[in-house]
């Protein structure tokens, strides 16, 4: 957003956005204005001079994006033009008066030696992430808020083969793959009549009319993930999902209930079965209390046993203390060989059984 100061809506908070090192910009009223910065909260001069001021920024800035806001809708969500997201809420919704919200647009993609160097993840992790994806597994990507699941979905989406024809879906554009045969689908909130809503759903039903040798969707949140089960189910091998989750363990039993959302009558069993099915490798990360974000487990659904799913960790991080403020360890192989090993030699994938030997 190279704009001068006179056609700037957002110019009072311009350097901010500059800022490379800053990730999210949070503004809490005119007062209290926080930022991001490398992984850590901290509290700079707000620029807002009172109340008016602030909702005027606001009401320009949505305005001058093409979205609405005002009393009677006094919530929005908008996309920047370099990609960033914007979430405003008017008072007296919020007691604290306006809020705005900016997650910067992290263009381009972190690479893989800035991974390894931040300790975000290490190459045998990588190695193995990049047979999954060649192989066409299946794949959900877990993690809380802020805890990189969409740079990881980035770069697992390096490996698809550059022939192939992937659509996205999300509920805000966030993805940024490199292939030339991607196309981007997002959601749409209704307009003020209420009117002109595209749901995510809409859009993954829609993907699968489109030829796609992938999908990737986003973030599922609600009944559009019965309809990705049954495409992962029927030959779309290689989809890849990113969900919040806070293990492997749960990302399980929230994708269950998100099916159970459709209104179609499917017994829970059933969807835990198509579960199994479908998913292959499940990657959960965590925003630690230092800052750092690490990918903590790589972990493989084995199948159904009884009632239940069968989840094996294959690769793990292993805290072992603090250094200078900041969490020390170890990512390690747990010892556990998956099941597709033999799959991958068959398809002229090879991985060296010391990869998944404990350290």
């Amino acid at each position: 957003m190279n704009q001068t100061k006179n056609n700037n809506p957002l110019a009072p908070i311009q350097h901010l956005l500059d800022d490379p090192d800053i990730l999210e910009i949070m503004v809490d009223g005119h007062e209290t204005l926080y930022v991001e910065r490398k992984g850590k909260l901290e509290d700079v001069p707000s620029p807002f001079t009172d109340e008016s001021h602030l909702r005027s920024v606001i009401e320009t800035a949505v305005a001058a994006f093409g979205y609405h806001i005002n009393e009677l809708n006094p919530i929005a969500d908008v996309r920047l033009p370099d990609g960033s997201r914007m979430n405003v809420v008017l008072a007296p919704i919020s007691t604290k008066g306006s809020l705005m919200t900016i997650r910067k647009f992290n263009s381009p993609p972190l690479t893989f030696e800035q991974l390894y160097r931040f300790g975000s993840i290490s190459e045998p992790l990588v190695t193995f992430l990049a047979a999954c994806v060649k192989s066409r597994r299946n794949m959900a990507i877990a993690g809380g808020t802020g805890s990189g699941k969409t740079t990881v979905l980035n770069m697992l989406s390096e490996f698809i083969p550059e022939g192939e024809r992937v659509i996205t879906v999300e509920n805000a554009c966030e993805l940024n793959l490199r292939q030339k045969r991607v196309v981007s689908l997002e959601s749409r909130p209704a307009n003020a009549d209420g009117l002109g809503a595209v749901s995510v759903q809409d859009l993954v039903i829609n993907a699968l009319r489109m030829r796609p040798d992938r999908l990737v969707i986003g973030e599922v949140r609600g009944p559009e993930m019965l309809d990705v089960l049954q495409a992962m189910n029927t030959g779309h091998d290689g989809s890849m999902l990113s969900v919040h989750a806070n293990s492997p363990r749960d990302v399980l039993a929230r994708l269950e209930a998100m099916a159970t959302m459709s209104g179609i009558p499917v017994p829970l069993f059933t969807i835990r079965q198509q579960l199994a099915s479908a998913l292959d490798i499940i990657t959960h990360q965590e925003r630690l209390p230092d800052g750092s974000r690490k990918l903590m487990k790589i972990t493989e659904v084995v199948g159904m046993r009884g009632d239940s799913i069968e989840l094996q960790d294959i690769f793990e991080f292993r805290r072992t203390g603090m250094e200078n403020g900041r969490i020390t360890g170890k990512f390690v192989a747990t010892g556990y060989i998956p099941t597709f090993l033999r799959e991958l030699h068959d398809l002229g994938i090879e991985l060296p059984m010391s990869l998944f030997t404990p350290s």
